[in-house]
């Protein structure tokens, strides 16, 4: 977890430096500071860092992990890590139900309503995938 919350921390920073010169360069025009920009730059600085402060305070409640180890092998991560089904055709059924609905909202509403279907039925189709015959739902 040391290594998220590192990487958190550095995004944060890095926001941070962008939101100065961003301010800076906003203050000199005659309009003065743009607000939606600048709120937009804290708050995702804000996020970036309390993300990182919750991966450290998950890093020491927890027991070292093999990525945190500067000298670590890739041999060291070894072992199942979850399942994992390599032919299944739902995650583009709902990526396609997902893209149906953003280009509804975008385009016309009632492409939203028209699509929801193929959203929930990819939804659905993807969670209960592997629960077929006697372990059917």
């Amino acid at each position: 977890m040391k290594t998220e919350a590192r990487l958190f921390y550095g995004i944060g920073i890095f926001i941070l430096l962008v939101f100065a010169i961003y301010t800076f360069f906003t203050m000199r025009d005659a309009r003065g500071i743009e607000p939606v920009g600048v709120a937009g730059l804290l708050l995702t600085a804000g996020l970036c860092f309390m993300c990182g402060f919750f991966f450290s305070l998950s890093g020491k409640k927890s027991d070292p992990r093999p990525d945190d180890d500067p000298d670590g092998e890739i041999s060291d991560v070894e072992g199942d890590f979850g399942f994992f089904a390599p032919h299944s055709w739902w995650p583009l059924i709902l990526a396609f139900g997902c893209a149906l609905v953003m280009f509804g909202a975008a385009v016309g509403w009632w492409i939203v309503i028209i699509s929801m279907p193929v959203l929930v039925i990819g939804a659905i189709g993807w969670t209960f995938e592997f629960f077929r015959g006697e372990d059917s739902v």
